[in-house]
């Protein structure tokens, strides 16, 4: 190899504080390891010593404990996007130590490159394989890659010796021209190869090579719960109907899939759902639950940015990759969340939201509209552009004391223009067509737990005019309820003057 072998403390010592740093990955997956946990550790140091030390972090999505965790903890984080799930970050975020913007993650890679955020000091890559003219296979995540190390001034390489060097041929690299020379993204199904297999580097920026030994670290998820697997029923359910009704091809369409214990029982109720025809997913993340229906031959492709998989399905997929090059392939995020080819495409998109409205908005961020969960992340780019879509989430929380049906979002990320579908335990409530008003009377009747219905139908009557009818005093008055007495029963409509 003709790139210097550095250690991890010997590449964190050549970072400088307020640099900006572009991280490979999509979520966890194929995100840097060693050399931001060796930053973190310089962070501390330096604050040690009364220095100031913070970098400026962009990604594909959220990382790992290693990196947005490490750095979190030692507070080394000055400004941040698009995406992030850490505990330690989220905390950082909240009160104000890390400077978050939330993004929708198709837009990320081109405004970096219109010039809209600076420039870019250093790009960080976990990879597979090095070669001497600084092609580089990536690992199980591409995110923004393409983008960051074409503006980067310097590269850090760090090679993954978990990554066997057969993940040649697994990824599809490719970076659309900027307006106005901009062409169509020629994907016409999930399974087209429009680019390269590696990612192409400027071999004089490649500063050195790391050695790493770890996988993603991405935990498994928790059983499913009755809840849950009644809103995967649920979803499936709606799926079947849409097609006997003759609003979705018998050949069915690709589906895409948020993250998360919700968003994986759906994807397991398909594997049971046998109206619905082997099917290709065209989505941000793959999950455990997407190898298995792979496995079933229920899924036959999956495109997508990244294998959000937990550590027991990473090593199975990189120890059959014979079986499973034939049937997935990874982008960038600007191309696995391109808008462009969500519509052309079809996609049916499901997420899942904190809370909804019973007018139809979600709120996919905030909670109690003031603290960052984790972020807008993909949801945006295929719920605007999706052929239909779908957002699920449980009826109720922490044992009914939330009600996950409220009269207004303390915070909205999508508004009712771009939600069709509803979707809990309780039910399906279809919004296509409908008013304001018959879209309140669909969700409290179909999605809303039966101990909040009475309250939301009595908000309902609240207002007394308008398109909308919110009663301003009113609106949020289960969230004030719940933070005065932990229950959002606790709500009393008469001291609003009803």
């Amino acid at each position: 190899m003709s790139f210097p072998i550095l250690t991890p403390k010997e590449a964190a010592a050549m970072i400088k504080n307020g640099d900006v740093l572009g991280l490979s990955g999509f979520t966890a997956a194929g995100s840097p390891k060693v050399i931001t946990e060796a930053l973190a550790a310089r962070a501390e140091k330096e604050h040690e010593a009364g220095r100031p030390f913070k970098v400026d972090i962009f990604t594909g999505a959220s990382t790992n404990r290693w990196a947005d965790g490490a750095l979190a903890r030692a507070n080394a984080i000055g400004r941040r996007t698009p995406y992030q799930n850490t505990p330690d970050l989220r905390l950082r975020i909240n009160s104000h130590d890390a400077h978050y913007f939330d993004l929708h993650l198709s837009e990320l890679a081109q405004k970096f490159r219109y010039g809209f955020y600076g420039e870019m000091d250093w790009a960080i890559l976990e990879v597979a394989e090095v070669f001497d003219n600084g092609e580089v296979v990536l690992g199980t995540g591409v995110g923004n890659v393409p983008t960051y190390v074409q503006h980067a001034k310097h590269v850090f390489l760090e090679l993954n010796e978990k990554l066997p060097r057969e993940m040649y041929g697994l990824h599809d690299i490719y970076m659309p021209l900027d307006p106005p020379n901009r062409r169509e993204i020629p994907v016409f199904k999930p399974s087209d190869r429009v680019g390269s297999p590696v990612v192409k580097i400027d071999p004089a920026k490649i500063a050195g090579v790391v050695y790493s030994d770890r996988y993603d670290g991405i935990k498994g998820f928790t059983e499913l719960d009755d809840s849950t697997l009644q809103i995967g029923a649920n979803v499936c359910g709606f799926l079947i109907s849409e097609m006997k009704a003759g609003r979705i091809p018998k050949t069915f369409l690709p589906l895409q899939s948020g993250v998360g214990n919700v968003a994986n029982a759906v994807l397991y109720g398909l594997a049971a759902a046998k109206e619905i025809p082997r099917f290709e997913m065209y989505t941000e993340v793959i999950q455990d639950a997407v190898i298995e229906l792979m496995k079933m031959d229920r899924c036959k492709f999956g495109s997508t940015c990244a294998l959000t998989v937990s550590d027991k399905t990473e090593s199975e997929i990189l120890h059959n990759l014979d079986f499973f090059r034939e049937r997935l392939v990874l982008r960038p995020s600007e191309i696995s969340n391109s808008p462009e080819v969500i519509r052309r495409l079809g996609v049916i998109a499901m997420n899942t939201a904190l809370e909804a409205d019973i007018f139809g908005c979600i709120n996919s961020t905030h909670v109690l509209g003031t603290r960052m969960m984790n972020g807008i992340g993909g949801s945006g780019d295929f719920t605007r552009n999706g052929y239909i879509s779908i957002f699920s989430c449980p009826s109720i929380t922490k044992g009914g004391k939330i009600s996950n049906i409220v009269p207004m979002c303390s915070h909205i990320d999508h508004t009712e223009h771009s939600v069709d579908v509803i979707i809990t335990e309780q039910g399906v409530a279809d919004l296509r067509g409908l008013d304001a008003v018959q879209r309140a009377e669909s969700i409290i009747a179909n999605c809303a737990h039966p101990s909040y219905r009475p309250l939301l139908q009595e908000y309902l009557k609240l207002g007394k005019s308008g398109n909308i009818p919110h009663s301003l005093e009113a609106s949020l008055a289960f969230h004030t309820s719940f933070k005065a007495t932990g229950d959002m029963h606790d709500v009393d409509w008469s001291r609003y003057g009803f």
